[in-house]
């Protein structure tokens, strides 16, 4: 039988809490060799496929959930899918925390690290320049796979959108307050948490279709160009139920049920990127790939459908036959 691990790291503080972790399988970490590889999943419900491929990099090594929020229910279904030493969960919930050195051990010792879903806002306000950072940047670096959902997949990419002023009962920021002001003071980008091949000079986003995003990530493209950031930023998005798994040498399959993954990639400058002025951004190059295809990152091409999307005023128009952005 399975044993199970349940700890809770404390700080200096008499019986304040600092991190909680919990942890399946065997209490002894293992060194393995592992696969590099970037598992970027769309939220919604969790595909299995998804998770046996981050599996297979880590080699029956260490697998760690990192949430800010919640619990260890990952810990069952991971350790059900694969043949891990074992699946634990860090919950990392606040910059004390995060600079708790038994907390960046935990993380060095895993072969996996998956970023959980929740609010990336407490992934950049509670990790970011801490020990925490430094060692996903390093786990990373030594070439072992690491993944992320919703939230988890926002803070892969180099440009993030942090939702850092969205409050916990306020709607998901949709696409047209972003199209109609692209520094709305809710459209909070951030940049530099971590360093992940294949995803430099890149965005991300998640259940794309399913809430409408496209027309918002529009305006973080261009908001992206305007503040200098990057002269044509590239951008993942991925619905939900699918995901895009990136091997090392940046070819990458679509995988899930839902409406697969979009790679859009600017070619010029929005003509209208202001403070309350409606966004227009022009030829924005599109690709949409479905589950079962292939894309390589290192040319940005793939085997999906191509179209071209424009911006005039806040509205979006498309050149697929019908007119659809999606």
């Amino acid at each position: 039988m399975l044993a199970a691990l349940s700890f809770i790291g404390c700080a200096r503080e008499v019986f304040a809490i600092s991190y909680s972790y919990t942890r399946v399988g065997n209490r002894q970490d293992i060194h393995t060799t592992t696969n590099a590889g970037t598992a970027m999943m769309g939220g919604g419900k969790d595909l299995d496929e998804a998770f046996r491929w981050l599996c297979s990099k880590g080699n029956k090594g260490d697998f760690l959930v990192l949430r800010a929020t919640g619990d260890g229910s990952y810990n069952s279904y991971v350790n059900g899918l694969c043949d891990m030493n074992s699946v634990a969960t860090l919950v990392i919930p606040d910059r004390r925390a995060a600079r708790e050195p038994a907390v960046a051990r935990i993380i060095g010792e895993a072969a996996v690290v998956f970023i959980s879903g929740g609010d990336q806002a407490n992934y950049i306000r509670g990790w970011r320049g801490t020990p925490v950072e430094d060692a996903i940047t390093a786990h990373i670096a030594g070439g072992k796979p690491v993944g992320g959902t919703s939230a988890g997949l926002a803070v892969l990419g180099e440009f993030i959108y942090g939702s850092l002023h969205d409050k916990p009962d306020e709607n998901d920021l949709s696409s047209r307050e972003v199209l109609q002001n692209p520094y709305a003071d809710r459209v909070t980008l951030v940049r530099h948490f971590l360093k992940i091949p294949h995803l430099e000079d890149l965005l991300t986003d998640s259940h794309f279709v399913t809430r409408d995003r496209m027309g918002r990530t529009l305006g973080f493209l261009a908001r992206i160009m305007q503040d200098g950031w990057a002269p044509f930023p590239r951008e993942v998005a991925i619905d939900e139920r699918s995901a895009v798994l990136v091997e090392a040498d940046g070819n990458a399959k679509i995988v899930g049920k839902g409406q697969g993954a979009y790679f859009l990639k600017p070619v010029r400058k929005a003509q209208a990127c202001a403070v309350n002025v409606p966004l227009t951004l022009r030829d924005v190059r599109v690709q949409r790939v479905a589950s079962g295809g292939q894309f390589d990152f290192n040319s940005w091409t793939g085997n999906g459908v191509n179209y071209v999307l424009s911006v005039n005023e806040g509205k979006v128009t498309s050149t697929q036959p019908g007119g659809s952005i999606y």
